[in-house]
């Protein structure tokens, strides 16, 4: 089957709902037992408590399966709560653990300040390390966190070389994979132990919901779980709802997303005052080989630097887009533009740099061109 018909197929039992075509929402915190024995445990059921699953819930977590090659799924309130779930589901106190020096964020918040508290031990290493991230293991490293392409400036990682390294070292992986979603980029295929998704990107795609999941292998399923319900992290049924609706139209907007955001990519080029552009499908881009062997396509989110400016040339520019609005988050189908802010420790980046980073959303591509275009002329870039 083609992954465009799976999408639509995913995690749908209309006949289970009175042949309705979408999963109804279940709103339920009690669920009533039939008998003693069932109460106890002697008779199984399929749903015992609203925050273990409903038939709503257990339709993403079966279409998020299907898609991403997974064994079992869990679903977080959020993208960040997934890339907690999914970590503590294999760190313990005195472990060392691996994370990409391009990480996102709030990842690297979790473990400066929460994973350094439980007394797990977190080293940042270069993304382009590839098989040679072996010479960072230790004997007490449980975990090596990837995120491809890397968060702001997208840098590709080899992620079968680094799962053949760790595999080796019974160490297990896990990737942030919202950049791709499991349409452009199947990591438990490269090796991944742990796929992780920021479902209020792509998945949702509609900018109204907040959602994380984690898709594991069978030999990471049962710790996932686990860790996942001692938690006690469950999301709203309505907001599980929209990710599923979102989910039918993944393969459309991405074709759309894609399409539109390598074309202004290569149209940013063209300036002489942009001095870069991050986006891993260009030729000239880092790590284009390892994209074009590993993915099938790109995202929409993608960024570029441009000459030094004054904070008032990039007021003047940013306050008054039309089309672009300032806000994060992305994945959305409205495009957005926010001053690209870059932490790193393991490499070196020069913060004086001036990048942006883009939502390529899917308006028509002449409408976002002419907004990028009255902005640079707003910022003394380019004369009216």
């Amino acid at each position: 089957m083609k992954e465009e018909t799976k999408i639509i197929l995913a995690g749908r039992h209309p006949q289970d709902h009175e042949g309705a075509v979408n999963t109804p929402v279940y709103h339920a915190s009690t669920i009533l037992y039939p008998s003693l024995a069932a109460l106890r445990g002697r008779e199984p059921m399929r749903y015992t408590y609203g925050r273990r699953g409903t038939p709503t819930s257990k339709a993403l977590e079966e279409a998020m399966c299907d898609l991403e090659g997974a064994d079992g799924c869990v679903i977080t309130p959020s993208g960040a709560s997934a890339v907690a779930v999914a970590i503590l589901s294999v760190a313990k106190a005195g472990d060392h653990i691996l994370m990409v020096d391009s990480a996102y964020y709030p990842t690297r918040s979790f473990c400066d300040k929460m994973l350094a508290g439980l007394g797990i031990e977190t080293e940042y290493y270069d993304p382009l390390l590839g098989a040679d991230i072996a010479s960072l293991f230790r004997d007490n490293t449980s975990l090596v966190f990837m995120e491809s392409p890397g968060s702001q400036t997208f840098e590709v990682q080899d992620v079968p070389a680094i799962c053949a390294a760790a595999k080796s070292a019974k160490i297990k992986t896990a990737i942030d994979n919202t950049w791709a979603s499991p349409h452009f980029f199947k990591p438990l295929v490269h090796g991944v132990d742990l796929s992780i998704q920021a479902a209020t990107k792509y998945i949702v795609g509609h900018a109204d919901a907040l959602l994380g999941t984690v898709c594991a292998n069978k030999a990471s399923h049962s710790d996932l779980r686990h860790i996942h319900g001692l938690l006690g992290l469950c999301a709203g049924p309505d907001d599980v709802f929209l990710a599923l609706r979102g989910l039918r139209t993944l393969s459309t907007r991405l074709r759309q997303h894609q399409e539109s955001a390598i074309a202004i990519a290569k149209w940013l080029q063209t300036f002489d005052f942009v001095r870069q552009v991050f986006h891993p499908a260009l030729p000239e881009a880092q790590g284009h080989d390892i994209w074009q062997r590993d993915f099938t396509g790109a995202a929409g989110l993608f960024a570029f630097e441009v000459n030094p400016c004054s904070e008032q040339q990039l007021a003047n520019m940013l306050d008054h887009m039309s089309l672009f609005g300032m806000g994060y988050s992305w994945g959305g189908f409205e495009s957005l533009i926010v001053p690209a802010e870059i932490t790193r420790t393991a490499t070196a980046f020069d913060n004086s740099r001036q990048l942006l980073r883009l939502n390529i959303g899917l308006e028509h591509i002449d409408d976002l061109k002419n907004d990028l275009y009255q902005g640079f002329i707003r910022a003394g870039y380019l004369k009216a």
